[in-house]
């Protein structure tokens, strides 16, 4: 048994991205992969803090159990956004995997610096990406025991 079927509910994974067709693939990489996730599309920086913090038109959104951000957004970039929520006491426990196409050294280093969980450099075909989508389940969701709420 996973540790989300001990949950008796899909994770809850807020996908942090501005590119509509990464956000399409990975969504086919999940239907594909069979993976049962109630996936959450925000695509800049400054609704996604709105999000996570449940303000405005966000006020009922759910706690993700896992958040996947890619490095450039709009409004406010996702090292921004990463050193928001690793620093606010009710957001700092929720992982953050970093889904980006940059692989430079000094992009890695920052994320791991502002308390990234994990660095994942996106494949730019649907199945190096359906590939890692699959990982990134398997082991957050299988593997790995993750806080409550």
């Amino acid at each position: 048994m996973t540790a989300i079927e001990a949950r008796g509910r899909p994770a809850t994974v807020l996908f942090i991205e501005d590119s509509p067709s990464d956000v399409l693939m990975t969504r086919e990489a999940l239907d594909q992969a069979k993976v049962l996730i109630d996936l959450h599309v925000i695509d800049n920086g400054i609704d996604a803090l709105a999000f996570l913090r449940r303000k405005g038109r966000y006020a009922t959104a759910p706690r993700p159990d896992l958040i996947l951000l890619d490095l450039n957004l709009p409004k406010k970039d996702g090292r921004e956004v990463l050193r928001e929520i690793k620093s606010d006491e009710a957001l700092k426990r929720i992982p953050v995997v970093i889904l980006t196409t940059s692989n430079a050294e000094e992009d890695v280093m920052r994320a791991y610096g502002l308390h990234a969980n994990c660095y994942v450099t996106k494949p730019f075909d649907f199945e190096g990406l359906a590939k890692v989508v699959r990982s990134i389940e398997r082991f957050w969701f299988t593997v790995v025991t993750l806080p409550k709420g």
